[in-house]
């Protein structure tokens, strides 16, 4: 449950007034615990919230999380881990050679620390990018023989252009309404631009992944639409809050029996240019995209168990997605993923720790691309979810953790709290329930696996997520840091625990 700020004041004010009331009459908190009245059930619940109820884990064990915690904030594995994967190999997308060379990298890295390390195949896109430009070649008050850059890059599976690409009028439409509201014909031949507008004001109070949701619907059906209505290519306005011309791919889909037709991405502040100028009148619109899509390829997650000392059969996943798309370098989406994940296999061998069950950190393949490296694994273990007692993905940058969600039993959100009130000391104590974690998990998930990840500050993820600037010198190390402490201490907590996770 998820108790409101203003619902949260309410309750501490009514416990103080009432704690104040026991001192005045010289009545003991333990001994106004036992008392019967009617705020039994009241004065427990208060006492769960500040003593956590009972724990799961000894004391020797919460001091582990402790020591776990404390590492990972001096620890500079992750970040030197993400300043190779990101400047060293760079970016990662599925079936490229950088993708292998990664694969190739994480798993060497894992033998190293001691854990048994396989390498699960995967057979993942072959997308590759070519040329990407466009200029405004026709519009109202056009100076005689001049033309206006338009900065574009293709989405992810997009299909190519001609190669001396097209020229076509230009139609803007905000949302699926304005199209539904257009003649038939109107977008028959022509460029359609979907201008659907990222919501800043959503992200900057904390919910980016609501901003996100509201845009990238265009950037994945807006091809499938456009084709429906005749369009010869379509363009989406890039899903992002920073307005740095900076161009925000991702995936695309198509539908079986509708034509495929090019589509890309562009800056907000170009998607703003166009939409003016074709308030005005008639604009065109030179575009060229190369793209090739080959054969589908062969990759790997990369598998490494820290095997457990009691139950070594009973698997808790430690994870993040090794791919990336080709703009930048990976750091946010999801570089910091994969190197917290390493983090938690590094702190549990430089400590000596090793838990009752296995710890698997996995590096997944092609999440960005149709998630094949998560659906391979379904496959690979379908006969042993019931082994599966947790499951942890990271997939949202690296900026401040404040806490876990949990998918699962609302049984977990009491179960935890613990853990909770080890993360109080680096602010990351929130816990909260969400009905997924993350993408390359929500299978476990979905077989009733209960399934986390970290609570992560969303208000500057998707200024970067996608674009050039998704580079390592977005990472704030302390932050990373942070992260790693609560997949090292969550991870351990999920794998030692007396009672596996409810379930």
């Amino acid at each position: 449950m998820v108790i409101s700020p203003m619902e949260f004041t309410r309750k501490r004010l009514r416990f103080v007034a009432f704690a104040c009331v026991l001192a005045a009459a010289g009545v003991s908190w333990s001994a106004a615990q036992n008392a019967p009245s009617a705020q039994t059930s009241y004065l427990d619940r208060l006492n769960s919230m500040i003593s956590g109820g009972k724990s799961a884990w000894t004391p020797e064990q919460l001091a582990t999380m402790e020591r776990l915690r404390d590492a990972a904030m001096k620890d500079p594995y992750a970040l030197n881990e993400l300043r190779h994967l990101t400047d060293n190999i760079g970016p990662r997308l599925s079936g490229s050679a950088q993708a292998q060379q990664a694969v190739d990298y994480v798993a060497s890295e894992m033998r190293a620390l001691g854990a048994e390390v396989t390498l699960e195949k995967a057979t993942v896109p072959h997308w590759v990018r070519g040329l990407e430009t466009a200029e405004v070649v026709a519009w109202p008050g056009q100076t005689p023989g001049s033309t206006q850059k338009v900065v574009l890059t293709a989405l992810g599976g997009s299909v190519a252009t001609a190669a001396d690409g097209l020229t076509a009028e230009v139609v803007v439409v905000d949302d699926w309404k304005q199209l539904h509201a257009l003649p038939a014909g109107a977008v028959k031949g022509k460029i359609l631009l979907f201008n659907h507008k990222f919501d800043k004001e959503l992200a900057a109070e904390g919910n980016g992944g609501g901003a996100y949701g509201g845009g990238v619907v265009y950037r994945g059906a807006g091809p499938i639409a456009g084709a429906t209505v005749g369009a010869a290519a379509v363009l989406v306005r890039s899903v992002g809050g920073a307005d740095y011309r900076l161009p925000h791919t991702g995936l695309t889909q198509y539908a079986p029996g509708v034509p495929k037709i090019p589509a890309a991405a562009v800056t907000a502040e170009d998607a703003d240019l166009l939409k003016n100028l074709t308030s005005q009148g008639p604009v065109k619109l030179h575009l060229t995209l190369t793209p090739q899509t080959l054969p589908d390829a062969a990759s790997f997650n990369v598998i490494a168990d820290w095997k457990g000392t009691e139950h070594p059969e009973q698997v808790v996943v430690v994870s993040g997605h090794l791919d990336s798309w080709d703009l930048g370098t990976g750091a946010i989406d999801d570089g910091a993923g994969v190197a917290v994940s390493m983090q938690a296999i590094h702190l549990l061998h430089d400590l000596g720790i090793h838990p009752k069950r296995t710890v698997r950190f996995v590096a997944w393949m092609s999440e960005e691309e149709g998630s094949e490296g998560a659906a391979a694994y379904m496959v690979d273990h379908k006969d042993d979810f019931g082994n599966h007692t947790g499951a942890i993905e990271s997939d949202l940058g690296a900026d401040h953790p404040t806490g876990i969600y949990y998918a699962g039993k609302p049984a977990l959100g009491q179960w935890l709290r613990p853990v909770a009130q080890v993360l109080d000391a680096i602010g990351a104590e929130s816990l909260r329930s969400s009905p997924e974690t993350g993408e390359d998990i929500n299978g476990l998930t979905e077989k009733g696996v209960p399934s986390f990840s970290p609570i992560q500050d969303s208000r500057y993820y998707f200024n970067y997520h996608h674009t050039p600037a998704d580079t390592f010198d977005k990472i704030d190390p302390k932050h990373l840091n942070e992260n790693a402490a609560v997949m090292a201490v969550l991870a351990y907590a999920l794998a030692d625990s007396g009672e596996a996770a409810p379930k």
